[in-house]
Order: C-alpha cells, then sequence, then structure tokens
C-alpha cells in the first residue's frame, strides 16, 4: 500500500489575485535544450521548425531559449515567476505532443502540484459552519406537500391603498360605512 507522507499537501491558492484586474502568465521563461543529430531529438527539433515562431507570438510575455547540446538526451526547463523551476524531458517526443506539453506549463501557475487538505479555506474561521440557501429555512417545510398553495403566492406582495383602508375602516368598525359604501369602493379598485 502506497503512502502519501511525500506527497506536500496545502491549500488552493491564486499567485497575487491574478485574473482578477487582468491575467498575467506565469511562465517567464523555457529553456529547449536538445541534440542537433541525436534521433531521440527529432520531435524538438521538429517543434523548432515548425511550431517554434507560433508558439512565441502567442505568448509574447514568455522567452523562449534554445541550447543545443551534444549526445544529450532532449528536455526543456520552465521556469515561472515565483522562482519554481520544472524539467521535463522530452525523450522521442512528437511536435505536437511538445506543443501539448508547452501549453499545459504556460497554463499553470508555478505553484508545485500538491494534495489538497480542503477545498475551501478561510483565515478566520466560523462557528456556523458553511452557509447554504437551506440554513435559515422554515423546518415546516419538510413536511409541506407540494405543490402548496401557500408556497405559490408572491412573497413580497404589498396591499394596495384601497386594500390597506377597508382594513382600517373594519378595524375601527365605524357604523357610518354601509355595505353599498364597502362595495362601491371594491367596484372602483377593480
Amino acid at each position: 500500500m502506497a503512502s502519501n507522507r511525500f506527497t506536500p499537501t496545502g491549500f488552493p491558492r491564486v499567485p497575487l489575485q491574478n485574473g482578477i484586474g487582468r491575467y498575467i502568465c506565469q511562465l517567464k521563461r523555457v529553456t529547449l535544450r536538445f541534440c542537433k543529430s541525436s534521433g531521440s531529438s527529432r520531435g524538438i527539433r521538429d517543434f523548432i521548425e515548425t511550431e517554434l515562431i507560433n508558439f512565441a507570438q502567442e505568448h509574447p510575455g514568455t522567452a523562449v531559449y534554445l541550447k543545443p547540446r551534444r549526445h544529450k538526451s532532449p528536455s526543456f526547463v520552465a521556469e515561472y515567476l515565483n522562482g519554481e523551476r520544472e524539467v521535463i524531458s522530452c525523450h522521442n517526443f512528437t511536435a505536437q505532443q511538445m506543443v501539448k506539453w508547452l501549453n499545459l506549463y504556460t497554463t499553470r501557475s508555478g505553484v508545485p502540484l500538491m494534495r489538497y487538505v480542503k477545498m475551501w479555506h478561510t483565515e478566520c474561521p466560523s462557528i456556523q459552519g458553511v452557509w447554504s440557501p437551506f440554513t435559515n429555512m422554515d423546518p415546516k417545510l419538510n413536511t409541506t406537500q407540494f405543490p402548496s398553495e401557500e408556497l405559490n403566492k408572491p412573497t413580497w406582495e404589498e396591499k394596495s391603498a384601497t386594500k390597506k383602508l377597508l382594513e382600517m375602516v373594519k378595524n375601527t368598525k365605524i357604523n357610518d360605512v354601509n355595505e353599498d359604501d364597502t362595495q362601491r369602493i371594491e367596484a372602483t379598485q377593480m
């Protein structure tokens, strides 16, 4: 059984609130190391001949360096703004695989891969737990039979001025108002 004691753990984080105002690519430098004659470097050489200019135009904030080395295995080094550095072996890669891996490392933040402790984190935890839409709901809704006439009505419906006047008349029990007067008031309302 494999243990996770060497896997770093932490919380999700974004470098300097990146993407709130504008997005800044965190990959600052790519160094492509290859051999000019080795067969295992053919894919990286094809990438340099066909796709490198397109990659450089699409990512103007990333510096691309080429470093030919004799009889060495091909690789590329990705360096990020936070100082992190990753070395990826490109042994027998094709040009399309190089495009795929470079696009992956271009979209990363440079934060080392880790197992997340929680999907959310706060510096000031609350004793009441996580809020949900059901936090302050009335418990009688648990046993309500749907469809419910009471719940189908609008919740913020205000009474009209006429209805308020009729209620005031009924509450004060003025005897001078006849039933004909109340019917006339209700008819003018409609």
